[in-house]
């Protein structure tokens, strides 16, 4: 019993560190050998005809510096058509995008109908050859949009994926947080970028050849599920580190609690429902999307397997009376730090809450629930995005 208990907690503790450790280091072997070749480009350069799309809802806080950024991305791309959804909004957006028909082709919602709408919707009024998506409060580099076409000049490349950078990491403790996480998700889609393919985007920034686009069900997040279908039509989604673009992190703990529960219900839904394509992918594809996606959701359950299991050898190897007191110590320890304060103790308790969030939302997944429509989180949206790189482009060496 005991030696069932030290494995299960330590098999139980591996599969919690898989996708934050084991997982990047087993990429960072495999690209030695995996490294997709060269494909001869098709008329490389050629004019191609580009369209950007975003939805907003009560976006008046930012909007103002999303048309700054849209006017200087038309200077560095003179022939992008840009298309925006304002979904509903009651503060004012849809009359201030309104005074820049000059820059962008504005649909209104009378009612809330969800981002996914919105963006069906857009992608339905353009014939462009690569459609753009971005958020209504994330800024793009200006010079980014061209560098992020010449990788569609490679015929394998369905989906590209852009560089997000969270530019206030240093207001508080939960925007540390943030941004720490996405430097690695960062450095986790550029491994498997370099081994193949990145296993989803994320609606920050990313691009995809308009004629694999297929209609997003309106309960269901776009972003992952037009990456994921891309993937499983046998097309590569690579990740352009040189592409950056920018967004403000949330700084309130509750608001990122939320945040992780949409997110993961949202993300669940789309494994839910495209799982027996999935599973079909090729194997080293599949083990990206099991350690990336899969294990990921499910940590804070290995997290509390592997909880129970450490108590169980503290019983076997005590008594029950001396084990819960040792467990209630270490809790009121924990506790008592992350009140007072101890920067690590709060650190690694924010990260176990967002953990929690993605569980929740799991959960939530099964039980049927849908974010059709959200409201933006307040943290987010508190002030301007300003752009100015923490970290310098990267080309990477293989497309």
């Amino acid at each position: 019993m005991l030696l069932s208990l030290v494995v299960i907690a330590v098999v139980a503790a591996l599969l919690t560190i898989h996708p934050f450790v084991t997982y990047p280091a087993s990429l960072l072997l495999l690209r030695r050998w995996c490294r997709p070749s060269a494909q001869p480009a098709v008329a490389p350069g050629a004019p191609r005809r580009v369209a950007l799309c975003f939805c907003a809802y009560n976006e008046a806080g930012v909007i103002g510096d999303k048309i700054v950024n849209l006017r200087l991305l038309r200077e560095h791309l003179p022939e992008l058509a840009i298309h925006c959804y304002v979904d509903g909004a009651t503060d004012g957006t849809d009359r201030i995008l309104a005074d820049h028909a000059d820059l962008l082709r504005l649909t209104v919602g009378s009612e809330r109908r969800g981002k996914t709408f919105g963006m069906n919707t857009l992608v339905a009024q353009t014939d462009a050859d690569i459609v753009i998506f971005t958020d209504a409060n994330v800024m793009v580099s200006p010079d980014g949009l061209p560098r992020l076409l010449e990788y569609f000049d490679d015929p394998t490349v369905g989906c590209v994926c852009g560089h997000l950078v969270y530019v206030n990491p240093g207001e508080t403790e939960t925007s540390r947080n943030g941004a720490l996480y996405w430097r690695l998700e960062e450095f986790t889609k550029r491994l498997e970028s370099e081994t193949g393919s990145v296993v989803g985007a994320d609606g920050s920034l990313f691009a995809i050849r308009r004629t694999l686009h297929q209609p997003v069900p309106e309960t269901i997040i776009d972003d992952m599920y037009v990456s994921l279908t891309i993937l499983c039509a046998g097309y590569r989604v690579v990740s352009a580190g040189d592409v950056l673009s920018f967004e403000r992190a949330a700084t309130s703990a509750r608001d990122e609690f939320r945040r992780k529960i949409r997110i993961a219900c949202q993300a669940f839904n789309v494994h839910r429902l495209l799982w027996p394509q999935l599973r079909k992918l090729p194997p080293l594809t599949l083990y990206k999307y099991v350690s990336h996606r899969l294990v990921r959701w499910f940590s804070i359950y290995f997290i509390a397997l592997a909880g129970l299991a450490s108590f169980g050898v503290l019983v076997l190897l005590t008594d029950w009376a001396s084990a819960s007191l040792l467990t209630l110590a270490g809790i009121g320890g924990v506790t008592t730090a992350h009140l007072l304060g101890v920067g690590r103790v709060r650190q690694a308790c924010d990260i176990l809450l967002a953990m929690l969030g993605v569980g929740i939302g799991v959960i939530r997944s099964f039980r049927g629930d849908r974010f059709t429509v959200w409201n933006p989180a307040g943290s987010v949206r508190a002030a301007h995005t300003i752009i100015e790189p923490a970290v310098q482009p990267q080309r990477p060496a293989m497309r």
